[in-house]
């Protein structure tokens, strides 16, 4: 039997500041086992499909999840868990490594420009622009070496890349592009246990990467920088929500209510035709219902 998820203990929208030390990485379950957890998720994925497919209809809104988090704690399993039961045509999911030279030789959010979703459609986000001012911001010799910004501009990077986001994402809010962003809060231990059994069973090992163990080594920097990041780009239009995310069942339907109350709260609805196009609509029909005798 699903339980009733309050997203109030989750969103974080810029009125208070947020302090990801006392946010749970754990909550009891909301499911109560795998067998319930499999009908809430195909549930929510059927909502979610058919007001997609009315967002399509109504041609207004868009939507971008974009996903965030440490090393391991399931963004491409909660995507395709929560998303891959919408028709594929509304839906696209884009991931972001490390930019390329090209994208290094533009602006921090010019790569991000051409994934945003049409009217109608969703796009998500595996790792966003938001690398710019986390993995960047652990590691700032990444600017000062490698990004070729003007030595200028080093002293107030981090301030004028938070405003450029927040501007950025109240520019989509303002054109009709809602914004969800989650912050999937993985525990340190959790993330070593994860680690150690891509190393223990074969059928993971592919997903080792030596790499995340030294980012790992940064874990109180990085767990800084989400947490400014957070703190200067919530707004009521473009909430963070930080998501427990120790019980990938738990976390996977969390965000699935998430993105199905915001799509819900969308003024839309199937286009209302005219009486002359209904009656042209009739017409059509009694033609086709008359060939070859059909009545």
């Amino acid at each position: 039997m699903s339980k009733k998820i309050s997203l109030d203990d989750y969103r974080v929208d810029g009125s208070e500041p947020v302090n990801l030390a006392n946010r749970p990485n754990s909550i009891a379950p909301l499911y109560e086992d795998k067998s319930d957890y499999k009908k809430q998720i195909k549930k929510s994925r059927e909502t979610l499909n058919d007001l997609q497919e009315m967002m399509y209809a109504h041609d207004r809104y868009s939507l971008v999840c974009i996903f965030q988090a440490m090393d391991a704690a399931g963004k491409d399993g909660t995507i395709r868990a929560v998303m891959s039961g919408i028709n594929p045509h509304g839906v696209s999911v884009f991931s972001f490594k490390r930019p390329s030279e090209e994208e290094i030789d533009h602006e921090f959010l010019w790569r991000s420009q051409e994934h945003l979703p049409r009217r109608g459609h969703v796009s998500i986000f595996n790792r966003s622009y938001y690398e710019e001012v986390l993995v960047v911001k652990v590691h700032p010799e990444i600017v000062t070496k490698y990004q070729r910004l003007p030595e200028e501009s080093f002293d107030k990077v981090w301030e004028g890349r938070y405003a450029s986001i927040r501007d950025h994402e109240a520019h989509l809010a303002r054109n009709g592009t809602r914004v969800l962003k989650f912050f999937l809060n993985l525990s340190k231990d959790e993330q070593r246990d994860r680690f150690v059994s891509r190393i223990d069973e074969p059928e993971k090992n592919w997903k080792f990467n030596s790499g995340d163990v030294k980012e790992r080594g940064f874990w109180e920097e990085y767990q800084k920088a989400y947490e400014t990041a957070i703190d200067e780009t919530a707004t009521a239009d473009a909430p963070w929500f930080v998501i427990p995310a120790d019980d990938k069942k738990t976390m996977r339907l969390i965000v699935s209510e998430v993105i199905k109350q915001e799509m819900e709260s969308m003024k839309m609805s199937y286009p209302e035709l005219s009486a002359d196009e209904k009656a042209e609509l009739q017409g059509y029909r009694d033609q086709l219902m008359g060939e070859g005798g059909v009545v």
